[in-house]
């Protein structure tokens, strides 16, 4: 250390596994005049301790392997080293573990951070004590014994911080007391000296059992060789109870037992233990759905056992945000609870009606000269009732439930600790009266819903009967529906054949008629050249005829091929509508063979057939009902896109997308469609040529294969004046 203490000054052993945590505490105690030893385990404390030499320990409790509990044990174990005070400290102070350290042997339990001057104050009245108790006895002599007492136990008991009492054990005399005693029961030096040790208290204990019986059970466990810390209930010159925890030790003075008594006040810890105890009741209690009334009332009485004097009410506010009715006041006189129901709230209502209008605390001192009370103290004056304090009980932030009210007999204000109390009680409060109106309300929608369950039931049972009459008769309607649908599609079927064959027979027409014309010419030069062998041929008649069998036969090749091809695609168009069977096939080569015949039927309208289809598009699907639905579409836009217009321009194309997916699109420059229209384009038997042509299916067709079969989607865009897009984005791999 810095500093050099006399080599008979105490030496103080601290004990930490965190010797920077103490900071420059060693150092201080240094210049304090104690010599300071340290240690960072357990082990290293007793190994310093076997040394001798050491006055005083102060150690961790918590240190790793073995703490400051086991080390103390240690220490109050050894012989040699039973007599030396250990002080514990702590980083979480708790009650358990300050009763651990008690039971263990303990001096002090001191929680960090530490106050210098009085862990001062404490080290030295222990060593002083210790000191006390070490020094050799020379007789009976009650002078010496006395005078020793006042040299060396009396001016530090004095200036601890801690309410110390000692007496004797014998005679329960009184010998000394500190000034923290003064304090703590109200009475000077001399009125405590007068006493014995049970004078300081009430005749009998809270539990009922006599006061003199309860503390000489503690000297016996102690005299025994206990040490514990008891609790006891002490009493102040002005008879309030206080609640204190009492810690004996015994001093080996000769010919004389005396006994060393430390008082703490714990009537607050008390006081929050039970308030904290009796809110889970009262919860409890609401949890179970204990009657309004008795919840109420065991939450007055727990806020009322809080604080000395008072007298706690809740008063209820009806659903009408007026009228008030008594919901609890266990204390107050029931004849002024009975003649508050019924009083309506206002500006000037007192202090509860006043907070539950102006929805705000109202804290009245004196009831006998605060206006809000002027038409009302005629009711309170018999009681005696001083001061009121009222704070509205919410249901949120608008809508009052009621009020809760303190009263006093003397003109007072609140303090923090009142205010606590308020806020504890208008919580709770409004947990029970909310919890109350709640099952109230359900209790009324639980028989309003029966109602309406019997009236719906009746309801349902007669709009069953008429449901199943009318699914008998929507039955019939679809069955009469379906085969209208079957016949429509028929007559499609039929009149997009008869359409197919006029342009096919106009197609062939062509090609044929060139071979019948040639075949008609060739005969007629067979038979002229046949009238000329009688008479000789000559060279330049045989040769002409021969050109011309050539020029005939080439135009008769060109043509029957050209019908040949005609036909054959015409036969896959054919073999694909009709069917469904699943095949790997070339989109662009489908399209090729498909918009042959649409040109050729475009072609009763000036309608242009154009088409972009992206090289390469390997699909495996299904090409019959992929090819019905582009001539569905085909025929929808010959239909509707040109209506009232002069031809136009019809546009097929397929490209792959990044997706994956292939578009297949059949887009028009035509008139569009309504934009109304569009969400009804593929309702069945929807049209707007009914009558002239047009059944309604196409679209309706088109849309279910494309979505069924296709496993596909099909997408359409419209625009008045500038034509319609419909868009097949269809998977290449078609599902099974």
């Amino acid at each position: 250390m810095t500093n050099s203490p006399d080599a008979l000054a105490p030496t103080i052993l601290i004990v930490s596994a965190d010797p920077d945590a103490l900071g420059a505490l060693p150092y201080w105690l240094d210049g304090q005049g104690f010599r300071v030893r340290m240690a960072g385990s357990t082990d290293g404390a007793l190994t310093t301790l076997a040394e001798g030499g050491i006055a005083l320990v102060l150690t961790d409790i918590a240190m790793p392997r073995q703490g400051g509990f086991e080390l103390c044990t240690f220490i109050k174990a050894n012989e040699a080293t039973r007599h030396l005070p250990v002080f514990m400290m702590t980083d979480a102070p708790d009650l358990n573990e300050r009763q651990r350290c008690s039971e263990c042997g303990a001096s002090d339990y001191l929680p960090k951070p530490l106050d210098g001057a009085q862990l001062l104050a404490k080290i030295r009245h222990q060593l002083a004590l210790s000191e006390s108790l070490r020094a050799p006895q020379t007789g009976l002599n009650g002078n010496r014994a006395l005078h020793a007492l006042e040299v060396n136990y009396h001016a530090l008991v004095a200036q601890s911080p801690d309410t110390v009492v000692l007496f004797d054990v014998d005679s329960w005399c009184i010998l000394d007391a500190n000034a923290s005693a003064q304090i703590l029961f109200g009475r000077d030096e001399a009125a405590l000296l007068a006493r014995d040790l049970d004078g300081l208290c009430a005749p009998n204990q809270p539990d009922g059992r006599p006061s003199r019986a309860v503390l000489g059970e503690y000297i016996e466990r102690v005299l025994n060789g206990a040490l514990q810390v008891f609790e006891a209930s002490f009493e102040h010159a002005s008879g309030r109870q206080i609640a204190c925890e009492l810690r004996l030790v015994q001093l080996p003075t000769a010919g004389r037992r005396l006994m060393h008594a430390r008082i703490v006040d714990i009537t607050r810890r008390t006081m929050a233990e039970r308030l904290r105890s009796g809110q889970g009741e009262v919860l409890e209690m609401v949890a179970r759905g204990a009657p309004l009334g008795e919840t109420l009332d065991r939450l007055m009485l727990l806020i009322e056992s809080q604080s000395e004097g008072v007298f706690c009410s809740v008063l209820l506010l009806d659903p009408d945000g007026v009228t008030i009715h008594p919901g609890a006041g266990p204390s107050l006189p029931p004849d002024y609870m009975a003649m508050l129901d019924g009083f309506a709230i206002g500006p000037a209502a007192g202090s509860c009606g006043t907070a539950m209008y102006r929805k705000e605390t109202v804290i009245v001192s004196d009831i006998m000269h605060d206006p809000l009370w002027a038409p009302y103290r005629s009711l309170v004056e018999p009681h005696g009732l001083r001061a009121c304090w009222s704070t509205p009980i919410f249901l949120d932030r608008t809508q009052v439930l009621g009020s809760f009210a303190m009263y006093y007999r003397e003109v007072r204000s609140p303090g923090a600790d009142d205010m606590r109390l308020i806020a504890v009680a208008t919580h709770l409060a409004g947990i029970a009266i909310e919890r109350t109106r709640r099952e109230h309300e359900l209790a009324q929608h639980r028989g309003h819903l029966e109602e309406l369950v019997a009236a719906r039931t009746l309801e349902l049972t007669l709009a069953k009967q008429r449901a199943e009459q009318g699914n008998e008769e929507l039955a019939t309607i679809l069955k009469n529906l379906s085969l209208a649908q079957e016949e429509l599609v028929r007559r499609d079927k039929l009149a997009a054949l008869g359409t197919l064959v006029a342009g096919v027979a106009h197609e062939l027409n062509t090609p044929i008629g060139n071979c019948l014309m040639v075949a008609t010419t060739m005969g007629e030069r067979v038979q002229a050249l046949a009238g000329n062998v009688p008479g000789g041929l000559r060279r330049s008649e045989l040769d002409a005829y021969l050109e011309q069998a050539q020029q005939a036969n080439e135009l008769l090749l060109r043509n029957l091929t050209r019908a040949a091809d005609l036909v054959a695609s015409f036969k896959q168009i054919a073999v694909d509508h009709t069917s469904s069977q699943r095949r790997p096939f070339s989109l662009s080569q489908l399209l090729g063979e498909l918009v042959p015949p649409l040109r050729v039927a475009a072609r009763s309208e000036p309608v242009t057939v154009t088409l972009d289809a992206a090289p390469g598009l390997a699909m495996e699907s299904y090409p019959g009902p992929l090819a019905q639905v582009v001539s569905n579409l085909f025929d929808n836009c010959m239909v509707h896109a040109f209506d009232g217009r002069h031809g136009g321009t019809i546009r097929i194309g397929a490209c792959r997308r990044p997706s994956g997916m292939i578009a297949l699109s059949i887009a028009d420059d035509g008139v569009g469609i309504a934009p109304e229209l569009l969400a009804r384009v593929y309702d069945p038997f929807f049209t707007t040529r009914l009558g002239r042509g047009g059944s309604g299916l196409g679209l309706h067709v088109a849309h279910n294969i494309v979505t069924g079969i296709l496993g596909g989607q099909i997408e359409l865009s419209s625009q008045l004046g500038a034509g319609s897009c419909f868009t097949l984005v269809l998977p290449a791999l078609a599902p099974a």
